[in-house]
């Protein structure tokens, strides 16, 4: 079973490390993400400002479908409660987030991190919660920058996953994939004279 757990493990880091934020834009638009966004990540929301709209679809499409993918197939063969699956859904993010082909400079990895969490259906309370958390730090908290929304949302993500008694691996997982996402926004999130904080849709 170890042997079966290390293959999703390493399938999944190879699908995520295929960066469709930097190909799908180059191929459609001829254009190179990392050189004319400004802070060149190669991911959705880059792809969205710098290729329009149909670009940035195919590339979220595309960054779900690959953490998606190799977690759900894990899931229903191997299921999730074993410890090893946490690793398996850290996988993805990882790739994404530190690619082998690209000397590890990859992307932000907040996509396929939500596709790794809906690969775990019908358990999607994981992906759920962290919707919720985006969603209270964007309309009712509104936290600036994009960068400590982010942190922000993927921190009270994992202690919610443990507060409300998601199964231990799901949470083992959920506490990974944060400190992935953390250590990519990290220099960002040094930058504190940028962070603003709104109460309900109004400055305060």
């Amino acid at each position: 079973m170890i042997t079966e757990y290390l293959f999703f493990i390493l399938a999944g880091y190879c699908s995520g490390s295929i960066l469709f934020g930097e190909w799908i834009p180059r191929r459609m638009k001829g254009i190179d993400i990392r050189k004319i966004s400004r802070d060149g990540n190669p991911g959705t929301a880059n792809a969205f400002l710098c290729g329009g709209f149909w670009c940035g679809m195919l590339v979220l499409l595309c960054d779900i479908l690959k953490g998606f993918l190799p977690v759900y197939l894990a899931a229903q063969k191997l299921g999730i409660v074993h410890p090893a699956f946490a690793l398996v859904l850290a996988a993805p993010v990882a790739g994404h987030a530190f690619p082998v082909g690209n000397m590890g400079k990859g992307g932000k990895a907040i996509a396929v991190s939500f596709g790794v969490l809906l690969g775990m259906f019908p358990h999607i309370s994981g992906a759920l919660l962290l919707a919720g958390w985006y969603l209270f730090f964007s309309i009712i908290v509104i936290v600036e920058p994009h960068s400590f929304r982010t942190a922000a949302a993927y921190i009270c993500w994992c202690i919610s996953a443990i507060i409300c008694k998601i199964s231990p691996v799901p949470a083992a997982g959920a506490a990974l994939i944060s400190l992935i996402i953390l250590d990519k926004h990290a220099e960002e999130l040094h930058n504190r004279e940028e962070r603003q904080v709104h109460f309900l849709f109004r400055k305060e």
